[in-house]
């Protein structure tokens, strides 16, 4: 669709806003509305759910067909079914004679359900038959009856969990899901918010007789970063206590806060900045505070990565150590059996400073000064087969020659050891 088209639409039906996500929600609308496919309109109360339905509903060709909103939270779950699909009379205490229901009546138009997640499931089913067949049937009758009605529902809730959760069925989800339409919340929709004011405000004007309110930069700064949880309709509301109220028609950021709730005002969780009091946000947006988080990750890695390197190498043993000890919190270990259980909880478990050869001796106040004594070290053998035939020699030591003994102690069977004695020249031990 033209930009034209969608404003010509936004005329039509009262929208405000040039928000993106607003246009192309419209533009969706528009485009499914000659069809007969069923819609699922979701965004939060007071966004103006019930627009959308009115313009899927008036683009379509039902639209000389009756089209009736219907809340499903606001009847009782007792007689949505008479409501929705009619009743015989006699079929329940009350019913003194035959009504017909909303599908039975606007038989060729559309049925707005707004709040579907409130519906109860006995009325989900009787509606999955109404999608799947057009067909239908009245509380206390037999006899199924056709109806052509299309059907767009609303809800203000995650429909998924509720199916999660067992109250929603799952294939009326689908079934109702066909084309999805998504209505942003007002605080997404930026200079839309001060559009809307200015509408609302010069309407209360008119109808009170005054001029109408207007606010200062700052004050229009201050209610474009309000979270408005109740949206388009939280919004009227206060511009229409600001018209009655207030006798200067201008308006600061300090005469409009006290219609912004401060418990409302914040956005998105924030983290607190350097020198901001406890409990203040410091006005990180979302991306800020994950970029924040890896930057604190990538630096612990990088003290880890120097601290195994010195550690590793030798080299700076007592600096090493020190920097493990202020880092103890990286290496704590509170597990069954645990260095942290053995010493009774009291401390991290630090692991013991390098040694370090052939390194000059330090020397403390409290010892005297020792004399190193120079020593020759032999070269260590890393042979797997010495290795092994040192084990077996003492092994056998160990078990006085008993060959069994030392097999079961070496972890294999004793015909290996006999191989291993022959291998190594070992027989006469």
């Amino acid at each position: 669709m033209t930009p034209s088209e969608i404003q010509s639409i936004k005329l039509r039906f009262g929208i405000i806003g040039n928000a993106p996500a607003l246009n192309y929600a419209i533009q969706v609308a528009a485009q499914v509305a000659p069809t007969d496919m069923t819609v699922l309109i979701t965004g939060e109360s007071g966004s103006g759910k019930e627009s959308f339905s009115k313009i899927i509903h008036a683009l379509s060709p039902r639209k000389h067909g009756q089209f009736i909103a219907i809340n499903c939270g606001a009847i009782p779950e007792g007689t949505i079914d008479s409501e929705l699909f009619g009743h015989e009379k006699g079929s329940f205490t009350g019913a003194n004679e035959a009504r017909k229901g909303y599908f039975e009546v606007t038989n060729g138009g559309t049925i707005f359900l707004d709040e579907i997640g409130e519906m109860p499931l006995g009325t989900q089913a009787r509606l999955l038959r109404v999608l799947e067949n057009g067909e239908f049937i009245r509380v206390g009758s037999s006899k199924v009856q056709k109806t052509d009605v299309r059907v767009v529902a609303a809800t203000n809730v995650n429909l998924l969990d509720r199916v999660q959760a067992g109250t929603f069925r799952e294939d009326l989800y689908y079934r109702l899901n066909t084309v999805p339409i998504t209505v942003p919340p007002l605080r997404e929709r930026g200079e839309d918010i001060y559009l809307l004011f200015r509408k609302f405000a010069s309407d209360s004007a008119e109808r009170y007789r005054t001029r109408p309110i207007t606010l200062l930069p700052d004050a229009v700064q201050a209610l474009t970063r309000f979270r408005f949880p109740g949206n388009i309709r939280q919004l009227k509301n206060i511009a229409e206590q600001i018209s009655v109220l207030e006798t200067d028609r201008e308006l600061d950021a300090r005469r409009l806060a006290p219609y912004l709730p401060q418990d409302q005002t914040s956005r998105l969780p924030m983290l607190l900045g350097p020198g901001a009091p406890e409990g203040a946000g410091a006005g990180y947006s979302e991306r800020d505070l994950l970029y924040k988080i890896l930057f604190d990750m990538r630096r612990d890695m990088t003290d880890l990565k120097k601290m195994v390197l010195e550690l590793a190498t030798g080299q700076r043993p007592h600096e090493a150590q020190e920097l493990l000890r202020q880092n103890s919190h990286l290496f704590s270990n509170t597990g069954p059996g645990s260095a942290f259980e053995a010493s009774g909880g009291s401390e991290y478990f630090l692991p013991p400073a390098p040694t370090v050869y052939n390194a000059e001796p330090v020397a403390r106040y409290d010892e005297a000064p020792v004399e190193d004594i120079p020593h020759e070290t032999e070269d260590e053998t890393l042979s797997l087969d010495v290795k092994e035939k040192e084990m077996i020699l003492k092994a056998l030591k160990k078990h006085n020659n008993k060959r069994k003994y030392a097999a079961h102690d070496l972890g294999i069977s004793e015909r290996t050891l006999y191989r291993k004695l022959k291998q190594y020249d070992l027989e006469q031990v």
